[in-house]
C-alpha cells in the first residue's frame, strides 16, 4: 500500500513508491536519487513540523511539506 511521504513518522525508514508526474520537482529529485525503490529516512521536523530533513542514499534533504505530499512511498 502506498502512502505519501508527508505522513511518516520521525525514526521511519521506507521505500520511495514514486513521484506525481505533475509534481514541478519530479525530475530534479530524480536527478538527486528518488528513484522507486529508493530508502528514505525521516530524520527530523523544523520546529513548526515544515521542511522535513530526510535521509535518501546517504544524502541529506530538506523538503516541505507540499512537496511531500506527491511522493509515495511503502514500508
Amino acid at each position: 500500500m502506498r502512502t505519501e511521504l508527508s505522513t511518516i513518522d520521525l525514526g521511519q525508514t521506507v521505500t520511495l513508491h514514486g513521484i506525481h508526474p505533475a509534481h514541478p520537482m519530479r525530475k530534479r529529485l530524480f536527478e538527486l536519487g528518488f528513484i522507486p525503490g529508493a530508502s528514505i529516512q525521516v530524520i527530523r521536523k523544523a520546529p513548526l513540523g515544515d521542511p522535513v530533513e530526510l535521509v535518501v542514499g546517504g544524502t541529506h534533504f530538506a523538503l516541505r511539506l507540499q512537496d511531500m505530499k506527491q511522493i509515495w512511498v511503502h514500508g
